[in-house]
This record gives structure tokens, C-alpha cells and sequence, in this order.
């Protein structure tokens, strides 16, 4: 009998294993129908929602996902279909929610809202407060709000290395683009810099929302570095023609230049992490190569 009791016991224990396993299976497939089918029709949302939801949710990217010099989601981003961004082919998917830009057209919002789609909107993130309520809010939509707050986690703490490793540096710092443009107070990339402690020298030239620069006044301004997104020698047309001036290579080459790539920079979310962290070792670099050679004023 206690043989045959332990016997009863233990079917009794499997069976529970069994009826428990077979509820979690049960469960998974339940929770994944509930979960929304997303469409994104603009370059920042892509991002967002590449980061934050589960592939079986993102029905289709928009036209500039796999663009790899100004999308941090590039790699994966050819899995998913490539969206016009405009609303044909979104009402086609007939997805429960489409996330656009504010800068997304129009009249394509409103043509899906006619249609019954659910469009939420993004604003630009112009500093990292507005970058982790982007996060958050994408992380509503897509239903894992934990996985935004992992993210958020993630900058914070990059935000905190990184600014020890400034805090006794003072660097003056512009950052310049094609045709040189200047950053300005209202662009995410300042806000990263002025959020570790570096100084914008933008507003020394009066640019304090942006603007474009001369080649003279940049070199007279003499910042300790110039933020770029990229460190080609190839000029594919006259707006980068402008930074490979050879007044401007003189005056600031790769030990005054601090290399940040446009894919982590030009739109709001997890990739500010890896942002903040390319600060600290372009500024370490940099300071390396200073150390054998540095032009003079």
C-alpha cells in the first residue's frame, strides 16, 4: 500500500506539472492575440518600436528603417515590410494602431483617422526628459512598459558614467553638421552635451536655437572640439564638402573632432545610451591623439 500510495503521489504531482504546463502554453499564444498590431510610417517611431515591441506586433516599418546612417535599428529592420509612409498601404495591414511623427504629413494622419485607424503621434525629442517620455509612451503602445523602463534605466545609468568622466574636464564643444549647421539649445544633441556637464559653444556665436556658421567664424570661435557624425573623407556633395574644408581639417583634425554617428542622435530613444557612452570614448580618443600632435592657433 505505501508503495502504491507514493505511485498515486507522484502521478498526482506529474499531473499537476502537466495541467500547469499546458495553462503556460495556453497563455502564451492568449497573451500574444492581445497584444496590438503596430504600423510605423516615420523614422523615429520605427526605432521605437523596434526596440520596444515583439516582432509578432510590428506589421511594417516606414520607407527609411533600413537606412543604416540615420536608423539605429537598421539591421533588423529589413525582417519587417518597407511602408511608403503613406496611408494606402498602412489600411491595407489594417493594424490596430499606427505610430507616425509629428512631421509626418497631414493629410495622411487624417485620411487614417477617417478610415478608423488609431494614430498616435510622436513629437521630436529635443532633451533626454522628452526622450524617456517618448520611451514611455511607446512603451504604452506597445503594451511592455517594463521594457521602457529597462531602457530608461540603461540612459540613466550611461548618463551618470558618463558625466564623472567629464566633471573635471570644461570642454567648450560645437556640434557641426553639413553645410555648417550649428547646433542649437533646442536640438537633442546639445541637451546630451549640456546634460554631462560640456559646454555648447553655439551660443558664443549667437546661435542659440541653431543656425549656420561660416567656415571663419568656427575657426575663430577655437572650441576644444567639433562634434561629427562621421569621419569619411569623401564628399558625396557640397553640404559635407564643408567639413572637409582643408582650413577646417587644419585647424580641427581627428584630435579635435568627437565622432558621433546621426543614427544616435537624430531621433529620441534607447540608442541615446550608446550615444552617451561614444561621447566618453571619442573624447578619450581624442585626447590620446592630442597628446602626439595638436595644431596651433
Amino acid at each position: 500500500m505505501p508503495r502504491r500510495g507514493a505511485l498515486r503521489e507522484g502521478l498526482s504531482h506529474a499531473l499537476v506539472g502537466i495541467v500547469a504546463a499546458m495553462s503556460v502554453v495556453a497563455i502564451a499564444p492568449a497573451r500574444a492575440a492581445e497584444l496590438p498590431r503596430i504600423a510605423s510610417i516615420n523614422a523615429c517611431t520605427d526605432q521605437l518600436l523596434l526596440a520596444l515591441a515583439d516582432p509578432e506586433q510590428i506589421l511594417g516599418l516606414g520607407p527609411y528603417a533600413r537606412d543604416t546612417t540615420r536608423s539605429w535599428g537598421a539591421a533588423v529592420a529589413h525582417r519587417y515590410p518597407r511602408l511608403s509612409g503613406e496611408a494606402e498601404d498602412v489600411l491595407v495591414l489594417k493594424p490596430d494602431v499606427v505610430v507616425a511623427g509629428s512631421f509626418t504629413k497631414r493629410a495622411t494622419r487624417e485620411l487614417l483617422k477617417e478610415h478608423g485607424q488609431n494614430v498616435v503621434t510622436f513629437d521630436v525629442a529635443h532633451s533626454l526628459d522628452e526622450v524617456k517620455a517618448q520611451i514611455r509612451k511607446m512603451g504604452e503602445v506597445t503594451q511592455h512598459p517594463d521594457r521602457a523602463e529597462t531602457y530608461i534605466s540603461h540612459i540613466d545609468t550611461a548618463l551618470a558614467r558618463t558625466r564623472q568622466f567629464v566633471a573635471k574636464k570644461h570642454y567648450r564643444v560645437l556640434s557641426v553638421s553639413r553645410r555648417g549647421w550649428v547646433s542649437g539649445s533646442r536640438s537633442l544633441m546639445s541637451s546630451l552635451l549640456a546634460e554631462i556637464g560640456l559646454t555648447n559653444a553655439a551660443g558664443e556665436l549667437g546661435l542659440k536655437f541653431g543656425g549656420f556658421a561660416s567656415l571663419e567664424a568656427i575657426i575663430k570661435l577655437q572650441p576644444d572640439f567639433i562634434v561629427v557624425s562621421n569621419d569619411s573623407d569623401f564628399a558625396e556633395d557640397e553640404g559635407r564638402a564643408f567639413l572637409l574644408h582643408p582650413a577646417l581639417e587644419h585647424f580641427y583634425p581627428p584630435s579635435k573632432r568627437l565622432i558621433v554617428p546621426e543614427r544616435l542622435t537624430v531621433c529620441g530613444g534607447p540608442m541615446v545610451a550608446d550615444a552617451l557612452d561614444r561621447i566618453v570614448s571619442e573624447i578619450t580618443r581624442a585626447e590620446r591623439e592630442a597628446g602626439t600632435a595638436a595644431p596651433t592657433y
